[in-house]
This record gives structure tokens, C-alpha cells and sequence, in this order.
């Protein structure tokens, strides 16, 4: 993964430079990302987000006491780059799942107040590079070639979607205290993600412009491209968190013995599968512009079997009314699990010349509809960036700058607004990489 030029999402594009560019993934497309490969780098991500994932690993585990649905919200969606203030995020969120898990909540929900969750779109991203190589079995003028390609590399996709109930919403929310008698208050998440190999095959086509069209440069042309992906699935995984907080008449929490376990986790997993995914574009370079449309995971599935499942649940939730320990069932085999993902399509547009770029994607698909744009201006040792994202129905910054630290290494760090979390506050996110110039 470190190798990764481009991703479905802005946390999990690998490349710094377009990150400060609002993550305009050019690359996207297949015809694009031909276009792409004309082009002068190629980087190589820090993950330094990782850093934090693994020093908290034990709390994505749901058998653990210090298990954190926060934290494994926050990691499955945001997971590469470092997000500043993660660490010392507000205790009052870590002290009411982890107490929700433990068996330890406090009958009066108010003591947590400043935990705001929200509900919004659900998250979901895919990562698929594919390193190969195109066998030019036709070459004409201009650069031309009618070629047949072969290659592969990870197919990685990550979802997760939190549904909280308005009412304990309204509990958590900053201010007077709330009391809600005699209800059953709900929150719930679903986190799916997947593990696979793509082995691809498919055509590449470049077409020069007639004599006359363009600028001449080297790169000018039609591109096209199309790849069929056989899927082979190491890991698919499916964590499925509920629970249920039953009030008395005063609205302080309750025993309910007549109702099931009020916490429930399910966790579903597989270590084989397999599938296929169609992938397309076109891209077109003429003078300093650059167009692309494309179509990603057309057709697309993963088939797992020998899938098992293992459920967690908690009889209480309340301090003193328990034992405080979750009761962890036995694997039991279920019926195979079959993934699809939402096509993913995307048209961008950009313009370049010597000193400065502009560049825009549309997208709808993973996030629903989605636009990212930005700018570039080249100083010599230093080039400044910045741009926006509209995704999942909100609006983020990003700003960034690459130092040129000598004519084939560059280094570029990225500041971007990263709302990935359970209340969806807008925290910065620092994303870096390394750019190999030609």
C-alpha cells in the first residue's frame, strides 16, 4: 500500500500533492490514469495515521475491556494520515463506550454531556493500485499503440455507517439536563471491510490527434483503457455493534430482565473469497488541457464462504448491576456472504501550463455525489497548494506545500480538514509523502 498513487477517498489518497489539492484524483479513471503515468513523479506515502492505529489496536477488539467503538469508527475511515487532536479526543466519548462494554455506564446518561454523536452519510472507501505492464502489440505515429495489459495489486474497501437514536442525542447535547422516562434508547454501527487480491487483464489504447489538432506535445492524445479484475478474497470482516439503554419513569437508566441483552455485537468474518470487478476510462490531453470520465467497479462482487460468526453480549449496562464482562459465544458457520460496491464514476478536468495548474473532479459513487478542486502555484524550491472537497453532504479545506528538495526528490506535507468521527468535527489531518521526480 505504500506505493499508492491514488485512492477513493480523500483519507485514503496516498499522495500528499493531491491532497493539498483537495484530493482531485485525476488518477482515478483508467484512461486518466494512462495520462498519469505520462507524467513526471511518482510518490511514496508516510503513514504515519498507522502509528496511531496500532498503538490503539487493542481497543478495536471487541472481547477487550478497553474496547472503543469511537476508535474503530475513526480508524476504519480515516486510517493513513496523522489526525491531530485524535489522541486526546474528548474522554467523555472514550468513557461512554468503553463503560457501555464493561457493563459500567452510569444510570444518569447527563454525565457524559459534551459526547455529542451525529447521525450522517455512511463512510466507505476502496483502495485498488494495480502495477503491471501493457504489451504494445500495435504502434503508430504520435505515440499511438493498441496494447493489451496484465497485472495486479491489493483491492482493500472499508464502510461504516452509525445510526444514533435523536433522543440520546438530545441527552448528550451541551446543556441542561435531559431526562427521557420510559424509552428505549437505541445507537448502532455497522463496520464492513475486505481484504483482496485484483489479478487484472485488459486493453490500453492511445490515439494521436489529426495533423494540426493540439499543441504537439508528447502526452497530447485520446486514451483509452478497460481492465476485468478477478477478486481473491484473504479477509472480509463485519462488525456489527448495538445497543439499547432502557430508562425508568425519572429517565435514569434501568434493568429490564424481560427484554434481551441490551448490548449486542456481532462479528462476522472470512478468510476466502472470490469475485470480479470491471473498470473503464477515457482521458484526453489537448494543448494544456486535460479531460477524463470513468467508470469503476462495473459488475463488481466478492463472494466469501466458510464464513463464521461470533456475538458478544453484555446483560447490563449499568455500574453495580453486573458483572461487568462481555459473554463471548462460539464461531457458528453461516450462509456465504456476497459484497457489492456502488460504481464509482468520475469526470475531471484540469488545466496546466509552466508555473501554475487548476484542477476538478466530479464524482458520485462510495460518497454519494462528490467534487474536489484546487490550485498550484510553482515558486522553483517551493510550490504552494490548496482546495476543497465536498463529500458526505459537507464541505473541507485542504491546503498544502511541496518542497523541492532536489531535481528528482520532493517532499510534500498536507493540511486538510478530516471529518471522520462520531461527531464529526472537523480536525485537521496531516497527510505526507514523498514525490520521485523523472
Amino acid at each position: 500500500m505504500l506505493f499508492v498513487n491514488t485512492a477513493s477517498a480523500q483519507n485514503w489518497s496516498f499522495d500528499a500533492r493531491k491532497v493539498g489539492l483537495g484530493s482531485p484524483s485525476g488518477g482515478e479513471n483508467l484512461g486518466s490514469k494512462m495520462i498519469e503515468e505520462e507524467r513526471e513523479y511518482r510518490s511514496i506515502v508516510l503513514p504515519f495515521g498507522l502509528i496511531q492505529v496500532f498503538r490503539d489496536f487493542k481497543k478495536l477488539n471487541p472481547s477487550n475491556d478497553e474496547f472503543d467503538l469511537v476508535r474503530t469508527i475513526e480508524f476504519a475511515a480515516a486510517p493513513i494520515h496523522y489526525t491531530l487532536g485524535r489522541d486526546s479526543s474528548d474522554s467523555k466519548a472514550d468513557d461512554f463506550f468503553v463503560d457501555i462494554g464493561n457493563g459500567e455506564l452510569s444510570r444518569d446518561l447527563n454525565d457524559y454531556k459534551g459526547f455529542i454523536p451525529v447521525n450522517q452519510p455512511a463512510f466507505a472507501g476502496l483502495t485498488a493500485p494495480n502495477w503491471g505492464k501493457t504489451f504494445k502489440v500495435r504502434q503508430g505515429s504520435g505515440g499511438s499503440f493498441q496494447g493489451v495489459y496484465v497485472g495486479a495489486g491489493p483491492y482493500i474497501s472499508m464502510r461504516t455507517a452509525p445510526v444514533i437514536d435523536e433522543r440520546l442525542i438530545s441527552v448528550l447535547s451541551v446543556g441542561e439536563r435531559v431526562y427521557v422516562p420510559n424509552a428505549q434508547l437505541t445507537a448502532s454501527n455497522t463496520t464492513q471491510g475486505q481484504l483482496a487480491m485484483a489479478v487484472a487483464g485488459g486493453y490500453r489504447g492511445r490515439f494521436a490527434w489529426p495533423s494540426g489538432a493540439g499543441g504537439g506535445s508528447d502526452r497530447e492524445g485520446l486514451y483509452l483503457a478497460a481492465n476485468y479484475n478477478y477478486l481473491h478474497g484473504f479477509r472480509y470482516e463485519d462488525i456489527d455493534f448495538r445497543v439499547r439503554m432502557d430508562t425508568d419513569r425519572v429517565g435514569l437508566l434501568t434493568v429490564n430482565p424481560l427484554l434481551p441483552a441490551p448490548l449486542f455485537i456481532s462479528r462476522t468474518n472470512a478468510e476466502s473469497g472470490t469475485g470480479m470487478a470491471i473498470d473503464t476510462g477515457v482521458g484526453a490531453v489537448v494543448n494544456n488541457w486535460e479531460l477524463g470520465f470513468g467508470a469503476n467497479g462495473l459488475g463488481n462482487r466478492l463472494n466469501w464462504t466458510d464464513v463464521q460468526r461470533t456475538t458478544y453480549v453484555n446483560q447490563s449496562l449499568v455500574t453495580g448491576s453486573g458483572n461487568g464482562d462481555l459473554d463471548e459465544g462460539l464461531p457458528v458457520s453461516v450462509a456465504d456472504v456476497r459484497v457489492e460496491l456502488p460504481i464509482d464514476y468520475r469526470a475531471n478536468v484540469g488545466y496546466d501550463v509552466e508555473r501554475w495548474a487548476a484542477v476538478a473532479e466530479f464524482g458520485r459513487g462510495f460518497q454519494g455525489k462528490s467534487f474536489h478542486g484546487g490550485g498550484e502555484y510553482r515558486f522553483g524550491a517551493v510550490d504552494v497548494r490548496g482546495g476543497a472537497v465536498y463529500s458526505r453532504e459537507m464541505w473541507n479545506p485542504a491546503t498544502g506545500v511541496g518542497f523541492n528538495m532536489s531535481p528528482r526528490a520532493s517532499l510534500d506535507l498536507a493540511l486538510y480538514s478530516n471529518s471522520a468521527n462520531v461527531e464529526r468535527k472537523r480536525n485537521p489531518a496531516v497527510a505526507v509523502s514523498v514525490r520521485f521526480n523523472r
